[in-house]
């Protein structure tokens, strides 16, 4: 069963919360946070600090991780981050296009990562595990929220939405995307005991939605304190890395969409040729084709959009075979394209589905990319049924939104 924990939050003063806000370190650029240099309570001073530093300093350098502390320290002495007195839940509300979802921010625990209670669907890759490793180590902070969703719950969500129902928000407000954040705090022991002990009969185990290495990373830097001998009971809070758990019913996932840089040497017409062996190919026009069904896919090419069909018997129905991404990979990328590991393939690069399908068309039209694919998104369903299998998904399988804010609570180590 899922063991969660209340922590004492370091949060910013009601008044500067939408300032201090950002997105997640890892879905920005250098220089696109550095346009938020100017502004002092920008959270992204801290999650990508090197913004604040001359622009020919390594991103990784020692420097960084050491201005980001300053930096958190800083925030703190002015009293723009203040930490609550006791150890709280959150509760963390999010709409997007009307649609909403409601999850609670908490400490969920590193022994339940190792043993596979809070489940995993990627690979991680060992040099974004040590930028968050040391900007851990160095800022003592846990800066980015885990995304984790779990199965329906009806008494850890009853109490949510009545928590909600009798409390005012400590913060409320709508960024400049359009996303509004409603940001709980629940600080009535009686509450937290009640959540704590529901999730520990009655919710078997989590899933990581999205924040692979930031949960990695916590893992190690606990693994490597507990060997330093910082551990006396196992309650020290370096043992739970900070989470916000969303009811799967809640969620939505996007498309996560594939662009690639040269077609392997063949011209267009060749190209299709060769697609037209494991997919029926209709030609589209100059009307974008997202896909409305699993098996269908999108395709960008010279100026015009394609709809692709997956042939049957050109996949396998095991639960990894039959995603999209795997067919699109298998039977496209690495059969025609010789794009053996999108991990570090150079040739190919991914878009996330909020950029809709004018991102992709303008990739290729700029002549940036030679050609685009549009997919259907996975499934929670899909999600869960490949962490329950021990399998993982092919990288960039999933795009989550809205994404959760950086600098809205802060888990100390």
């Amino acid at each position: 069963m899922a063991k969660i924990t209340p922590f004492k939050g370091l949060r910013p003063v009601k008044e500067l919360a939408p300032e201090v806000a950002t997105l997640p370190y890892d879905v920005v650029s250098v220089a696109e946070a550095r346009e938020f240099r100017k502004y002092p309570h920008n959270f992204y001073h801290v999650t990508r600090s090197e913004i604040d530093l001359a622009e020919n300093v390594d991103v990784h350098s020692s420097l960084v991780y050491e201005r980001a502390k300053e930096n958190l320290d800083c925030m703190i002495a002015e009293r723009i981050l203040v930490q609550d007195p006791e150890p709280c839940y959150y509760i963390y509300e999010l709409v997007m296009d009307g649609r909403s979802q409601t999850g609670l921010v908490c400490g969920s625990s590193i022994e339940d990562y190792n043993n596979n209670i809070v489940k995993k669907h990627e690979f991680t890759r060992p040099e974004k595990e040590l930028d968050r490793i040391n900007h851990i180590t160095t800022t003592r902070a846990q800066t980015g929220i885990v995304f984790l969703a779990y199965n329906d719950c009806k008494s850890v969500q009853d109490i949510i939405e009545g928590w909600k129902t009798d409390h005012k928000p400590a913060y409320d407000f709508t960024a400049s995307d359009g996303i509004r954040h409603i940001f709980w705090v629940v600080n009535d022991y009686a509450k937290v005991a009640a959540i704590t002990r529901h999730f520990a009969h009655e919710v078997p185990c989590t899933y990581i939605a999205d924040g692979h290495h930031r949960a990695a990373s916590a893992a190690k830097v606990c693994q490597e304190m507990i060997k330093s001998g910082y551990s006396i009971n196992g309650d020290e809070s370096f043992n739970s890395f900070v989470t916000c758990i969303f009811p799967a019913s809640q969620l939505q996932i996007m498309d996560y969409n594939r662009v690639a840089k040269d077609l392997n040497g063949m011209a267009h017409d060749v190209f299709i040729q060769a697609l037209e062996k494991d997919f029926f190919v209709s030609p589209m026009g100059t009307q974008p084709y997202k896909p409305t069904q699993l098996h269908e896919f999108g395709m960008y090419l010279n100026g015009a959009w394609y709809k692709l069909v997956a042939k049957h018997g050109t996949y396998t129905e095991d639960p990894i075979g039959i995603l999209d991404v795997t067919i699109l990979q298998q039977n496209v990328l690495d059969k025609l394209l010789n794009i053996k590991d999108p991990r570090t393939d150079k040739r190919i690069d991914f878009v996330g589905g909020i950029r809709g399908m004018e991102g992709l068309q303008k990739r290729v039209d700029s002549k940036d990319m030679a050609v685009a694919f549009s997919l259907y998104p996975v499934t929670i369903k899909q999600l869960f049924d490949i962490a329950d299998s021990g399998n993982v998904m092919p990288p960039k399988s999933t795009w989550f939104e809205p994404k959760l804010r950086d600098g809205l609570v802060v888990y100390m180590i």
